[in-house]
C-alpha cells in the first residue's frame, strides 16, 4: 500500500474516532441528548473497521503509528470545531509525534 493510501486511512480512522468520542464528550460534558450516541457508537465502529485496514503485520505496530496521526487531527478539531488555535507547544509536540509516527510506519523492515 502507497503512502498516501496509508496516510488517508488513518485519517479517516482520526476523524472518526475523535467525531465518535466528541459525540460521547457532547452528551456527558454539554449536556446533549443522548441521541448523540447513536452516531458516535456508528462512528467509533467505522474507525475501527478503517483501523484494521491498516498496512501492518502487527496490530501494535499499526496503532502506535496511527496514534501520531491522531494527534495532529485532534489539534486539527481542536482548531476547527472548537475554535481554539493550537499553541506552539501543541505543534512542537505534534511534530515529534508525527516523526515518530513515520519512523515507525515506514521504516523499512527485514522481511
Amino acid at each position: 500500500m502507497t503512502a498516501p493510501a496509508t496516510l488517508a486511512i488513518y485519517a479517516g480512522a482520526a476523524l472518526a474516532e475523535i467525531g465518535g468520542c466528541f459525540a460521547v464528550w457532547a452528551w456527558m460534558r454539554k449536556g446533549a441528548s443522548a441521541l448523540w450516541l447513536v452516531p458516535g457508537i456508528l462512528s467509533l465502529a467505522v474507525f475501527a473497521w478503517l483501523l484494521a485496514l491498516a498496512p501492518s503485520d502487527f496490530a501494535g505496530r499499526a496503532y502506535a503509528a496511527y496514534g501520531g496521526v491522531y494527534i495532529a487531527a485532534s489539534l486539527g478539531w481542536l482548531w476547527r470545531v472548537e475554535k481554539q488555535r493550537p499553541d506552539a507547544w501543541d505543534m512542537t509536540g505534534d511534530a515529534i509525534c508525527g516523526l515518530g509516527a513515520a519512523i515507525i510506519l515506514f521504516a523499512p523492515r527485514a522481511a
